[in-house]
């Protein structure tokens, strides 16, 4: 992640004001138990299946993303797998040496077989992480029902 001060000085103001915003409501449920929930990923990484459409700016260069995501099938090979975040400011060193340090699959399935998780989801999921919250919220309401159709208990947030 670069540092705001290396980050161009043109950047720096734009970034500076970007609002964070603020949620009135904070839904919760309880999970089963670890050991018997089913774990799907959200990356915030921008990533994709090799063939899928890449994430790009969206038409407003100022709104930075389209706020929509990517599926990725459980079972689709880590060099099938790629980066497609627009960010030119995002290091993709680590990602490139290990895919799990944006999308850890490998660490969940660990769990599963460990006892520690009771089984990985059949699909996950990227975002492109510069996306606005609201921007997102309309592909979240959408990826929902996916994850309930899924049988996902809980899901690990990936923020990249």
């Amino acid at each position: 992640m670069v540092r705001l001060a290396d980050t161009p000085e043109s950047l720096r103001p734009f970034l500076e004001q970007l609002e964070c915003p603020t949620y009135n409501e904070q839904p919760w449920v309880e999970p089963p138990p670890l050991d018997q929930c089913r774990v799907a990923i959200i990356s915030t990484a921008g990533l994709q299946e090799r063939g899928d459409r890449p994430f790009t700016l969206g038409s407003d260069m100022s709104a930075l993303g389209q706020g929509d995501y990517r599926v990725i099938g459980g079972q689709t090979p880590a060099n099938e797998i790629v980066m497609s975040h627009v960010s030119t400011n995002f290091d993709r060193s680590g990602f490139q040496q290990d895919i799990n340090v944006a999308f850890p699959i490998d660490r969940l399935r660990e769990l599963a077989g460990d006892g520690v998780i009771g089984s990985v989801a059949d699909f996950h999921y990227s975002f492109m992480g510069a996306s606005s919250p609201e921007q997102m919220k309309p592909a979240v309401d959408r990826l929902i029902p996916l994850l309930k159709q899924d049988a996902v208990d809980v899901v690990l947030l990936v923020p990249i």
